[in-house]
């Protein structure tokens, strides 16, 4: 039995051996396993591959108990990434908090999100949805414009430290290192599913730093 499956099955043992759970609650719960279940064969087969009796399979459900929670395949693909997309904010967060200067913020953050993509099969799905996007009847959640803005704010401050060049914007800078991170991410996953992902951040990481020093 697959992860997926087994954990509803041990959600479904344990509610026998308590009062019964919130009819909301439960609803919640069985929605996140379902879409678990949907990003980790959007990120495994892709969109065209995957089949709603797929994802039911996988968690252990019924088809009609799959679109209780989502009325079609489109509407799993959209919300995988807007969970992908609420990663972020929280992230930054994090890293701001250990008060780091500008430019070792944007190195943690980076670090960070590299391992995240590494390890968390929702940002992995959105990769590949992404990349499929037209083969997708839906539109998508805009990417890269949001990591675009968070980098070109935090390259303004490393700018404004005295820590980065200026003979480029910070938006241009911003630019550059966000197509060197996806290109990299998505080249690793194409030639070794993403087994040799941080060795090849660690590659990219020092070209970009080092390129980034004042002149």
């Amino acid at each position: 039995m697959n992860d997926i499956a087994s954990a509803a099955t041990a959600a479904a043992e344990a509610a026998l051996s308590r009062r019964p759970e919130p009819k909301q609650e439960r609803a919640q719960r069985t929605r996140t396993l379902v879409l678990a279940a949907a990003a980790e064969l959007f990120a495994s087969k892709g969109f065209p591959a995957t089949s709603i009796t797929d994802i039911a399979q996988q968690v252990g459900l019924t088809k009609g108990a799959v679109y209780f929670h989502f009325k079609n395949k489109e509407d799993m693909a959209i919300a995988v990434v807007e969970a992908n997309y609420l990663l972020w904010p929280t992230l930054l967060d994090e890293v701001r908090a250990e008060g780091l200067d500008p430019l070792q913020t944007l190195r943690e953050l980076l670090d960070r999100t590299a391992h995240t993509f590494h390890t968390n099969v929702i940002v992995r799905a959105t990769s590949r949805l992404q990349a499929e996007r037209t083969l997708i009847g839906s539109q998508l959640p805009q990417p890269y414009v949001g990591w675009i803005e968070i980098l070109t704010t935090l390259l303004a401050e490393a700018r404004g430290a005295g820590q980065v060049r200026r003979d480029m914007t910070p938006e241009a800078l911003a630019r550059v290192i966000v197509a060197a991170f996806y290109g990299m991410q998505h080249i690793s996953d194409v030639l070794h599913g993403q087994a040799d992902l941080m060795e090849r951040w660690a590659e990219v990481r020092e070209v970009i730093f080092s390129s980034l020093a004042p002149r």
